[in-house]
């Protein structure tokens, strides 16, 4: 079985690629590709595999958006952290995926999978691309922007534009507001990354934050980033040298 994996973090994609070998030895990675301008450059001169594997938001844009080019004939399993309402937009339109972070287990039903439904799946690729793509970009218009929180007896609104990150600390997650407060959460990171949208970046296992309160990015060795706020804040934002250059399209195009 042929298999090409599209993942823009390097070591995620090398510990899929490892995974998948364990799982079934006779699998060939034939190709991992990290952006979707690479992606499209490789289907246009190479032959399709039998199956890939694809994260879904990538530095230059949505996965999705290589079928707009390249007619995908194969079957795609997505990697995603999408929360469950977002994932029936995968159900309805019968593409498969499997939650970030994966196992073993989920990466060898996903196969299994693969294997039972793969004249289901293909053949129609583009098109339920287009129909997963309209479900989740109206579940973002139908989105409030708005965050609760449980503090004591009450419930907490927070608008979007009033949280400058989320953060991880001793296992915990907190909102950290504009005003210099902050919240314990509920939510894991994954899934508050979701739901505060693309205008908040996964700086990396600890961090999340809003753009605005970004006020530069500056070289830190060994080529990673450090993340200078608008306020003072009393931890060191560092992003990896892998999501340096996601983060710099990020900073720019939003």
């Amino acid at each position: 079985m042929k298999i090409v994996i599209i993942e823009d973090e390097l070591l995620v994609a090398e510990d899929l690629a490892s995974n998948l070998k364990q799982i079934k030895p006779d699998i060939e990675i034939v190709s991992i590709l990290s952006s979707v301008k690479e992606a499209i450059d490789y289907f246009s001169k190479n032959s399709q595999p039998d199956l890939i594997f694809s994260d879904i938001q990538l530095g230059d844009g949505l996965s999705f958006d290589i079928a707009k080019v390249i007619s995908i004939e194969v079957p795609v399993i997505f990697c995603t952290a999408f929360d469950e309402y977002a994932l029936e937009a995968f159900r309805i339109n019968g593409i498969e995926y499997i939650l970030k972070p994966f196992s073993a287990e989920s990466l060898e039903k996903a196969l299994l999978k693969f294997q039972n439904m793969q004249k289901v799946m293909a053949g129609s690729i583009a098109l339920k691309y287009e129909a997963t793509i309209a479900t989740l970009e109206a579940k973002n218009k139908n989105s409030s922007g708005t965050i609760m929180v449980k503090y004591r007896d009450r419930l907490l609104p927070f608008t979007l534009d009033k949280i400058a990150l989320f953060f991880l600390e001793n296992e915990i997650t907190y909102l950290h507001t504009n005003s210099g407060s902050s919240f314990a959460m509920t939510e894991s990171l994954e899934e508050l990354e979701h739901k505060a949208g693309l205008d908040f970046f996964r700086m990396n296992r600890q961090f999340l934050v809003n753009r605005n309160v970004i006020t530069e990015a500056t070289d830190y060795f060994p080529r990673k980033l450090k993340i200078n706020l608008s306020f003072p804040f009393k931890k060191d934002i560092i992003v990896s040298r892998e999501k340096r250059g996601k983060l710099l399209i990020w900073l720019t195009e939003n």
